[in-house]
């Protein structure tokens, strides 16, 4: 079976996401796992699908067959396995301000840490006088890295922000 990662963007529409599952089935796919967004009227989503590798080809070809929108499809690298990684999830809140998320990303990554999902958006906070962000963020840990390290170094940005953690 060939992995396959696809990404779609295009304006959303009801169906959308029906129309393109359809043609996976119909091309002999199967869906593994998705992270789709609706964000300012456009559809923008990531997913992993598997295929045979003698029904690739049409599938891919129905999949750029498909009506406005602007469609990639990259094979899936098996070979890295982060599974014996740590991972944690983070939720961040604080004041927003332009470049919250590149100073976020800036420390995880000089912890040697990798941001492998992030969620996140400004919202109203109408008592405090300014937006709000928030986000969660699922980062793999290096091996022997505890997380209070990075926690602490995100902390550490601004006095008004604050990290949690969930569980995985």
């Amino acid at each position: 079976m060939k992995q396959l990662v696809i990404t779609i963007l295009g304006k959303d529409r009801p169906g959308l996401v029906e129309n393109i599952s359809s043609v996976v089935l119909e091309n002999h796919g199967n869906w593994l796992s998705s992270n789709l967004s609706h964000l300012l009227g456009h559809f923008a989503g990531i997913i992993q699908l598997e295929v045979a590798e003698e029904h690739f080809q049409s599938l891919q070809s129905a999949l750029n067959a498909l009506p406005k929108l602007d469609v990639r499809i990259e094979a899936g690298n098996t070979e890295i396995e982060q599974s014996s990684l740590e991972q944690i999830n983070l939720v961040i809140t604080g004041n927003d301000r332009p470049g919250i998320v590149q100073e976020l990303a800036s420390v995880i990554r000089h912890k040697g840490a990798n941001i492998t999902h992030l969620n996140s958006r400004q919202q109203s906070a109408p008592n405090w006088g300014v937006p709000i962000f928030s986000a969660v963020a699922t980062v793999t840990l290096p091996n022997g890295m505890n997380k209070e390290e990075v926690i602490d170094a995100l902390e550490s940005i601004t006095s008004d922000l604050i990290v949690d953690t969930e569980e995985v």
